[in-house]
């Protein structure tokens, strides 16, 4: 498959952020809340997609407060997590362009692997709770752990597709998204912090997926 566009100026290939892009939830602050630090991780969460604390380190702290939370439980809270609105539309628009998709997560397989399925990405990269006994350990594990993992895994999807990362599109809306925006050809911040907001090629207010459907069509059309 050629998923150049026809001037070589982007390739079809579409990377997504999941939580706060295509889900209305940050899937950690929703797994804290269902083990009673809910107000505690999402301060570090704040913190963290604001560029005020290392991602890296904040995932590993905001992971070790849900030690011993019942994977009953956490599974029961990742399977209620909203998608943004909009995002069937967009996910088969993308698809009539011929574009190829991608969802890199720095949250969990618990819920990025359903997310993942439902929404029929090409390819699904997350990082993965240690489940000990019945209940999460407090550890993680995975491809995206520190602050630069996002590229790190665009250079391998976009290798694996014979197409260059400085032409993929990306789509994001953290402090932990950066690496990534400054590694891709074409960047839309979505419901955005600010700190992300000065590496975006174009910014999308508010949570409707719909939204992004007219920047595809002019990439598409090589019109940007």
């Amino acid at each position: 498959m050629n998923l150049q566009s026809r001037n070589g100026k982007y390739a079809k290939l579409i990377i997504f952020d999941m939580d706060s892009t295509l889900i209305n939830a940050e899937t950690i602050d929703e797994l804290a809340k269902a083990a009673g630090v809910g107000d505690e991780v999402a301060n570090i969460t704040n913190y963290a997609m604001n560029g005020m604390m290392d991602y890296g380190d904040a995932l590993r702290k905001r992971v070790a407060m849900l030690q011993g939370l019942s994977v009953k439980k956490a599974l029961e809270a990742s399977d209620k997590m909203p998608y943004n609105r909009g995002v069937g539309e967009l996910m088969e628009q993308i698809r009539a362009f011929g574009y190829r998709t991608a969802m890199i997560s720095g949250g969990f397989t618990i819920s990025a692997d359903r997310i993942g399925r439902e929404l029929g990405m090409d390819y699904v990269y997350s990082n993965t709770l240690v489940i000990e006994d019945g209940v999460l350990a407090g550890k993680v594990t995975g491809p995206l752990t520190e602050h630069d993992s996002k590229e790190q895994v665009l250079t391998q999807i976009a290798s694996q597709e014979s197409v260059n990362p400085g032409k993929c599109v990306v789509i994001g809306d953290g402090a932990n998204d950066i690496q990534l925006f400054k590694k891709a050809g074409y960047r839309i911040a979505f419901n955005s912090k600010p700190v992300l907001q000065q590496y975006a090629d174009v910014v999308v207010d508010g949570n409707d997926l719909r939204k992004v459907i007219p920047v595809i069509e002019a990439l598409n059309n090589d019109l940007l």
